[in-house]
């Protein structure tokens, strides 16, 4: 499936501001889908599925548009991809018609095992090229756009060239793939790692993006984590208006897989993207359920900047399908960096 990556993403349909569906969620978020635009879902839940599980996905069907959030892709890894998984994944995307499939920029399985973690890889060149022929492989398969999301990490691998910035634009953009950018994700890398996410944003190719995710995070021994299980913090709230009054994007997703607060709570940050998608990007804002989606270039939306100048100063998925390993919470504890 060849096909020009911006091009394409003109004519993506825009859904608005949505939620993850959780099983511990899923009442709440259909009795209130009069607030709530599209959903996401994890798609290894629900591949191949029957039970309770086909029925939550055959309710979200008929009540939202549906997009799909992988983890099991291991897009990084070495080992061959999945045709099994390939082929079952195509399946879910064709029976919800999503309009394009996400999944993280790392690796997840070694020797055939998967890891159940979101584990970075090395900012080589070398890695680059492994990734990019993946990509490919992956986007002709699916036939449709693939996503990869900035992940946060913990510790930089051995054997990297570059930094996580220069390494997630060339891969985008020697691939000719889409972006679905984690502004929770940037800003915990920035504090982690000790960096300005303003000019981190500035130097992604961001008219790449077509999602977003916006989440909270907790507070480590020596780290934060990007747990998904806390209200998101204004800090958050603001690089989510930063990238939105700077390039036009189809989709904004609050995900929240843990710690789970009363639903009011939820929608109350809800509104607050949704707030600031309409200072810049009404049609994002407005979406209804059910409501026809408008492409790109159909709607009122923020023109995409060549520069992007900072304007201010600094100031887990799913639960059934993975969680922090223990290594990993080992190397968090300790704020490892190799």
């Amino acid at each position: 499936m060849a096909f020009d990556f911006l091009t394409t993403k003109k004519n993506l349909p825009v859904l608005g501001v949505g939620l993850g569906l959780r099983r511990e969620l899923a009442h709440e978020t259909f009795n209130n889908a009069d607030k709530i635009d599209w959903l996401e879902l994890v798609p290894e839940n629900y591949m191949d599925l029957g039970g309770m599980a086909r029925e939550r996905l055959e309710q979200a069907n008929s009540a939202f548009p549906l997009v799909t959030h992988g983890v099991n892709l291991s897009i990084g890894s070495t080992d061959p991809l999945s045709e099994t998984y390939l082929k079952s994944l195509k399946k879910l995307l064709d029976t919800i018609d999503a309009p394009w499939f996400s999944d993280h920029l790392c690796f997840t399985s070694i020797g055939g095992h998967y890891l159940h973690d979101l584990l970075p890889l090395p900012a080589s060149k070398e890695a680059i090229q492994h990734v990019v022929k993946r990509i490919k492989i992956v986007q002709d398969y699916i036939e449709r756009p693939l996503l990869l999301e900035n992940i946060s990490y913990y510790m930089n691998m051995p054997g990297s060239e570059l930094t996580e910035v220069q390494f997630l634009s060339d891969v985008l953009e020697k691939a000719d793939c889409g972006l679905l950018l984690d502004v929770n994700n940037v800003y915990v890398n920035s504090i982690n790692h000790n960096f300005d996410p303003y000019k981190y944003l500035n130097a992604l190719p961001i008219e790449r993006t077509v999602q977003m995710h916006v989440a909270g995070h907790s507070h480590g021994e020596e780290m934060i984590i990007d747990t998904h299980g806390n209200p998101v913090i204004e800090p958050v709230f603001e690089l989510l208006d930063y990238v939105l009054a700077r390039v036009p994007v189809n989709a904004v997703m609050l995900e929240r897989d843990q710690n789970y607060p009363e639903f009011s709570e939820i929608l109350d940050e809800l509104h607050q993207i949704r707030t600031i998608a309409a200072n810049y990007q009404p049609r994002l804002a407005n979406l209804k359920p059910g409501s026809t989606c408008a492409s790109t270039s159909e709607t009122e939306q923020a023109s995409p900047s060549s520069e992007m100048t900072p304007d201010r100063d600094r100031d887990g998925h799913d639960a059934d399908v993975i969680r922090m390993n223990s290594d990993t919470k080992r190397l968090v504890k300790r704020g490892a960096r190799a």
